[in-house]
């Protein structure tokens, strides 16, 4: 069986640094630094900047300490942003060019622009985490079983997974691991969000089942979730967890849009069979114009004797794995133990070899 290598993710780094001697530049950054749910550090000149400049995971500069930057001889870095407060300032451009800076943002306008900057920044700023959409071509094709053998298989190799439920008629994934009456916030609990979500947040209010978090429905709770609840939920996931697997229905609806225009991957389940592989091929083609990389996973045997690489041509995806029978999988279930717990089982063997390559970007952002 193929070995999941855990993804390395640096230590958290310094405090963003804010450079300004202009006290309202300075209050309105150390207000939007309290609404990102960070702390900063300061310095009034670019003398006292120099010691963190370099450490520093973004730097706020002030337009009032441009000049004194660039005089000093400040070692050019990225994620430098000067700060202006007047959009009629023709030469706030060539101080930016002359200091390095990557971006110029005005005040007021640029506020949550910068307050997602210190955000992101007071939470390490490290590669976003994998986006791998797990979808049935047909009913009961198997999809669900993939999402959690992926998730408890990449878990168990000490990865930092979050397991989505993304379907609200499917009667809450957290049955799967018998965790239905655990606490943690469900996806009723994101409906009214809007705009960021702190990714630290998210990775604390989640139940946690076998080492990985999982966010689902509740039982009854068809209301859907808004397209923008659903990507702030989305990116702060990826912020926080080296994968994040979701399990979609097959219907494609708002939410499922941003799912898939989001994944790094798409995995269609389809089982060896004639007339799943004829339903299925109405799902690649809605799936397929709204993902980046759609692939196709096969479930076997067959009763007539097809076989996964004739489903593929058919369908015209590549083939990158076969799903083979589970011994007392169903058993399993319905005790409340979900798929990929058997290492050696086929499902964990498959989830090993498909974690191999769709981990990987991620492990060389890392």
């Amino acid at each position: 069986m193929p070995t999941v290598h855990p993804i390395v993710r640096p230590p958290q780094p310094e405090r963003p640094l804010v450079v300004t001697a202009d006290p309202d530049v300075l209050d309105d950054l150390l207000r939007l630094a309290a609404t990102a749910g960070t702390q900063v550090q300061v310095a009034a000149d670019a003398g006292a900047a120099r010691p963190a400049w370099s450490a520093a995971p973004l730097v706020l500069l002030g337009h009032d300490v441009t000049q004194e930057c660039t005089r000093l001889g400040l070692p050019r870095r990225a994620d430098v942003v000067l700060v202006g407060v007047d959009l009629d300032d023709a030469s706030i451009w060539q101080r930016a060019v002359a200091v390095g800076a990557e971006h110029v943002a005005f005040l007021p306008d640029a506020e949550r622009w910068l307050s997602d900057r210190l955000a992101d920044a007071a939470e390490g700023g490290g590669p976003a985490g994998a986006l791998v959409a797990v979808v049935g071509g047909r009913g009961g094709a198997g999809a669900t079983t993939l999402a959690c053998g992926l998730a408890v298989t990449a878990a168990r190799s000490g990865s930092s997974v979050l397991l989505v439920d993304g379907d609200p008629l499917g009667g809450g994934i957290d049955l799967v691991f018998g965790e239905e009456e655990d606490g943690g916030v469900r996806w009723r609990d994101f409906a009214a969000t809007r705009g960021r979500v702190p990714a630290t947040v998210l990775a604390g209010a989640l139940p946690r089942s076998h080492g990985l978090s999982v966010l689902s429905w509740d039982r009854g709770d068809t209301r859907a979730v808004p397209a923008e609840a659903v990507e702030s939920v989305l990116a702060a996931g990826r912020r926080s967890h080296d994968l994040v697997v979701v399990d979609l229905p097959r219907t494609v609806d708002e939410a499922s849009r941003v799912v898939l225009a989001a994944a790094t991957t798409v995995l269609l389940v389809v089982p060896d069979e004639v007339r799943a592989a004829a339903a299925a091929s109405r799902v690649a083609a809605a799936v397929g114009v709204l993902c980046r990389d759609l692939r196709l996973v096969t479930r076997g045997p067959s009763p007539t004797g097809l076989t996964g690489a004739q489903v593929a041509r058919a369908l015209g995806l590549p083939l990158v794995g076969d799903l083979r029978p589970e011994p007392g999988l169903d058993v399993s279930l319905e005790r409340g133990d979900p798929p990929g717990l058997r290492a050696r089982g086929p499902l964990a063997q498959l989830c090993g070899e498909l974690l191999d390559e769709l981990l990987q970007p991620v492990r060389r952002a890392a």
